[in-house]
């Protein structure tokens, strides 16, 4: 069941006029509660306190935005138990987030709940049979999706520290996907990942440098489960499995490539993966001598070209389609050892 064009693109403005619109009442409210990152351990590296809770407009925006449209549109028990079953787990992370953002929790219960949001997901996606290019195994697929799922929360909580630089990617993935997914006749897929563009796009006007508010765990779980199970719901169209299979990864590369970077850079120092640092790619391109905007336009930009990689991917014959499979992975690999061979901290 589809809608037009003229409905996705008001769903996308929409989106992004209630985030917008929101954010800085939003905004008014944590620097009233006194919610705020404060400067105060060496892994950060802005220089005076930035409010939090920016995640809970964003949460607001897609929530009220996704459930309205279902319900003045074509509602039926099935589409909303299918929506629920996207939103329902990145719900509950968002939640847990918040809860981090205003108590600071340890790294164990955000990786508990995050791995039950990856269970239930699962779950959701096996019964229903709603799991895209499955292996055949319903133990495999299951196994995947819940890796997949607590993997990427992780990488888009992981990637959220630069100003404006995990809400520009999401927005440019959440794009690409839409597409994609409009492309394939997956509506429910290319709407919601409609709203999930407007409303990172409308919360960027007031991310993006120098930031204004964060979205906080908050935001970045939500966004991270969100963007998991889109993906993982996702059907490529593309002629071989491995292009099917990577194409998902490609629209969430560099995110990916971040949480690869700090994470082994932190085991070669003998540090815990779960603490903070400045050794992601918005560091490395700041020590390297660009500016915070700069290093965020240079990821959103690198976001841009594997995110053009999976549409290109699903739209040429099967000798260009290995060609593009291959050439963005030996990039997604020469940057890796760029980025891993530069200065840590």
């Amino acid at each position: 069941m589809g809608i037009t064009n003229t409905e996705y693109f008001l769903l996308f403005v929409i989106s992004y006029l209630i985030v917008g619109l929101l954010t800085p009442v939003i905004r008014r409210i944590a620097i009233a509660r006194d919610v705020v990152d404060r400067p105060n351990s060496t892994h950060k590296s802005h220089k005076k306190p930035v409010p939090y809770l920016g995640g809970v407009a964003i949460i607001i925006g897609v929530i009220a935005v996704s459930y309205s449209t279902s319900l003045i549109s074509n509602f039926t028990s099935e589409t909303f138990w299918l929506a629920t079953s996207v939103l329902g787990p990145a719900l509950v992370l968002g939640i847990i987030g918040l809860w981090d953002d205003l108590k600071n929790l340890p790294p164990l219960p955000r990786f508990i709940a995050q791995s039950v949001a990856g269970v239930f997901t699962a779950s959701i996606l096996i019964i229903t049979d709603n799991v895209g290019n499955p292996t055949g195994s319903d133990i495999f697929d299951s196994l995947i999706t819940v890796i997949w799922v607590v993997g990427i929360c992780n990488s888009i909580n992981f990637f959220d520290n630069l100003d404006g630089g995990a809400a520009g990617t999401v927005a440019i993935s959440s794009i690409a996907l839409a597409y994609l997914a409009l492309s394939g006749e997956q509506y429910l897929i290319a709407a919601l990942s409609t709203v999930t563009a407007g409303a990172t796009l409308g919360f960027l006007v007031w991310n993006k440098s120098p930031a204004k508010i964060y979205m906080g765990d908050a935001g970045a779980l939500f966004l991270g489960v969100l963007l998991a199970t889109l993906t993982v719901r996702f059907e490529p169209n593309a002629q071989s499995q491995i292009s099917s299979y990577l194409i998902p990864v490609f629209l969430i590369a560099i995110p990916i490539l971040d949480t690869t970077v700090a994470v082994l850079s932190r085991v070669r120092r003998n540090l815990s993966p779960f603490q903070g640092g400045q050794d992601h790619l918005s560091h490395r391109l700041i020590r390297a001598g660009r500016s915070r905007k700069s290093a965020a336009i240079s990821l959103w930009s690198l976001s841009a070209f594997y995110a053009l990689v999976a549409i290109l991917i699903s739209q040429v014959d099967g000798v260009i389609e290995n060609y593009l499979v291959v050439f963005a992975s030996i990039v997604w690999v020469v940057l890796f050892f760029l980025f891993f061979q530069t200065k840590d901290a």
